[in-house]
This record gives C-alpha cells, structure tokens and sequence, in this order.
C-alpha cells in the first residue's frame, strides 16, 4: 500500500509540474498534444499524473517544454549512457506500476468478455441442437443489439452478441452465399467493435472490424460495406492512424456522395455516419481544415435525413453532426466554441441516451478545460442520468479521475466521492 501511494504521489507531482509549466507559456493542451504528435487526451493524461512511466514520453514533454529533465524525475541526457535509459525506465515502471494497475481496472464482467471475444475468433461456426431462427427472426435480433448498444445497455448487449453471432455464423453455413446473412453479421460484429472500443479494448476490436469487413464485402451491400468502414475507421483514430482514418473515410465517402433526394434513409444516414467519424479522426489528428470539411459535407446530408431514436437501423441527424462539432471544438481545446454549440443541444429533445450521454460527457470535458470543476461535475452526472453505464467506460473514468487530481484541496467533496465510485479515487 505504500508503495502504491508513493506511486500515485510521484505521477501526481510530474503531471503538476507538466500542467504548471504549459499554463506559464500559456499553451493550449491541444497546441502541446500537436507539437508532440499525440492527441490531447494524452497531454491531459499526463497532467493528471497517469502515463508518466513512460520515459520516453517524458523526455519529449520537457523538450518541447522546456523543463529540466530531473524536474521529471529523468537524469540529464549527458549522464546517460546508452544502456542507462533501459534500467530508468525499468525503476520508474516498478515505482508506478501499482498506481497505473489501479487506475486500469476492468469494467466489464471477465466471463460475459471473454465469451464475447471467443465469438470473434476463426473456427467453425458452432452447431447447436436448436432451430436457426428464420431470416426476419435475425432481422429483429439485430435490430435488438443496436437498440442495446444506442441505449447503452452494455452489459446485457455484452452478453448477447455470442449468441446471436453463433445463430448467424449457423444460418450462413446452413446457407452459405445469402447476401442478407451476410449484411446481418457484418452489421453484429460492427455493434461488437464499437462496444470493445467503448471498453478500449483495441486489440479485440480489430477482430470484430476484420470480420465486419469481411462480411459486408460477402453481402455486396454499399451501406453495409460504408458502416464496416466507419468502424474500421473509428479503430484506426483510436490507435493513433488518424492520417490513415481520414484517408479512408474520404476515399469511401466520395464513392457514396451526391444525389442526395434519391437515395434512402438507410444510405444518408450510413453515408452521414461515415463522415462524422471522418470529423472524429481529422480532429484526433490537428487537421482543422479536413475536421471542417466532413462537417460540412455531413450537414449536407443532414438536410435529407433525421433518423433520431434507438430503434432506427443508424442514427443520424443534424443534432448529430452539431454534437460532432461540439466534440471536435473540446480536442482541439476551444472550450468556449464547445459549450457555446452545447448551450443550444442542452435544451433539445435527443431521444437517443448514448448521444443525450455525449453531449453532457463533452460538455463536462469544456467546463474541466476551463477549470470549473464543479460545473464539469454537474454534467458528467447528469450523463449518468442519461446512460449510467456509458459514464463507467475507461475514457470517462479517466475524465473523472483527472477532474479529481486536480481539486487538490478537496473543495468538491461531491466529486471525490463520484471518483470513488467509478474505481479511480484521486
């Protein structure tokens, strides 16, 4: 137990002296995430005293910042011989260990996610005694799994796609070469990456977008094949190829764009989805001028299109693409911008609670951007309020956590015990 508080007091102590010195340059944590070639998510990590075992970032922070190397704990580079870095990393990694393994702690039950995962892996399809249900039967069990994942139902859904993906990998075999088989599980094992991201569970995820991918191009279905690559999209931004997602995303939504007053929902709304995350990846990666241009397009679309509740096969709406801007305003640090678009949405009716949920989780991340602690507090409860278990996902976790480090005076009782009760005490 010492040793883990020494651990978390150490992290503590280098991300207060990293956010103390970009505040005196009065630098943006967007501006020094850009400089650096990360996101911002990692500048706030780091401030937040979590990731500051990795010495190499560390010795790019104090270039870039100009701190003195043993202010973070490092030795000058002229007292380090080349095997040196090995064993400092090495010492620093024991003294932090314990902190970071309790800031990483699962979310999800072990056996509903290994199930999950065992489902995703190559293999024959498993046969059961019981019937295949019939297509429209699948149909509706799909239409089921989305609903779970829009309403954020995470643990039941979690428990739910081994089952279905077993039925449809069944049906396939039993009728292998049906197109709507195959559209149907590339859209499950879509609804499979999109939770294992929300866990951030990358590794697994790429599983599930491989399969979705090789599913939609089995079904021949554009729509399929678009939201496959939304997905596969969405993993690349998350593992840092934002340049690679962006370039993906545009390459298929030139192919899907133009006459919009002819083709159907279901396209507009796969179409409008594909470039969001395009808006996603861009402002993951600094580039502004790409993060405007998909948002443009996007409300493009939005103008021929508003699939707004659980139960619509995607959705996609123009309170979609403004959460969108919403999103890309707090990476690139323009919090006021932020909760200026947030003000208007705040008093909208969004039937969806994941997107009811996003909107108050950005607007939490604006109001700690801007200091205000309590504010942030206040939203990221009220998001609860919305989707409770979309708030104990590891991104928000990790917002709570970072929120709580730093009120170190403890003014907000209130938040500390939130912290507590999502497993990341400050």
């Amino acid at each position: 137990m010492a040793q883990m508080a020494d651990a978390q007091g150490e992290a503590r102590r280098i991300g207060e002296v990293i956010r103390q010195a970009r505040v005196l340059q009065r630098r943006s944590q967007a501006d020094v995430a850009s400089a650096l070639g990360y996101h911002q998510s990692k500048v706030s990590r780091l401030e937040g005293g979590r990731g500051t075992e990795d010495v190499r970032v560390l010795r790019e922070v104090a270039q870039v910042l100009a701190i003195p190397p043993h202010h973070l704990g490092l030795a000058a580079a002229s007292d380090i011989s080349p095997s040196d870095p090995e064993t400092e990393d090495m010492r620093r990694r024991t003294l932090l260990a314990a902190g970071i393994a309790a800031l990483a702690a699962p979310t999800v039950p072990d056996t509903a996610h290994q199930d999950l995962v065992q489902s995703l892996l190559p293999g024959a399809a498993r046969v059961t005694a019981e019937p295949v249900p019939d297509l429209q039967n699948l149909r509706d069990q799909v239409a089921g799994v989305r609903r779970l994942f829009c309403t954020c139902d995470y643990t039941q859904l979690e428990g739910t796609l081994p089952v279905l993906i077993g039925q449809l990998r069944q049906a396939i075999s039993e009728d292998p070469g049906s197109s709507d088989l195959s559209g149907l599980l590339a859209t499950t094992y879509q609804t499979s990456a999109s939770l294992l991201l929300k866990q951030s569970d990358q590794g697994n995820a790429w599983l599930a977008v491989g399969r979705a991918m090789a599913e939609a191009e089995r079904s021949g279905d554009p729509v399929v094949l678009a939201s496959s690559v939304r997905v596969h999209a969405h993993a690349l931004a998350r593992d840092s190829h934002t340049a690679q997602a962006v370039t993906l995303v545009r390459h298929t939504a030139d192919q899907l764009t133009g006459s919009y007053d002819q083709r159907s929902p279901r396209y507009l709304a796969a179409l409008g989805l594909l470039l969001l995350r395009g808006v996603t990846a861009a402002s993951s990666g600094g580039d502004r001028s790409a993060t405007q241009d998909f948002l443009t397009e996007a409300k493009e679309v939005a103008r021929y299109v508003a699939l707004d509740s659980p139960d619509a096969w995607a959705n996609f709406s123009p309170t979609n693409v403004a959460l969108h801007g919403l999103s890309a305003a707090v990476v690139f640090g323009n919090a006021g911008v932020a909760l200026d678009t947030a003000r208007p949405l705040m008093r909208r009716h969004i039937p969806v609670p994941e997107r009811r949920a996003a909107l108050w989780i950005e607007a939490g991340r604006a109001y700690s951007q801007q200091g205000r602690l309590a504010d942030g507090y206040q939203a990221l409860r009220i998001a609860e309020s919305c989707a409770a278990q979309d708030i104990r996902r590891p991104a928000v976790r990790e917002l709570v956590a970072d929120m709580a480090a730093r009120d170190r005076r403890r003014t907000l009782p209130e938040l500390h015990r939130f912290s507590r009760q999502l497993g990341v005490p400050a």
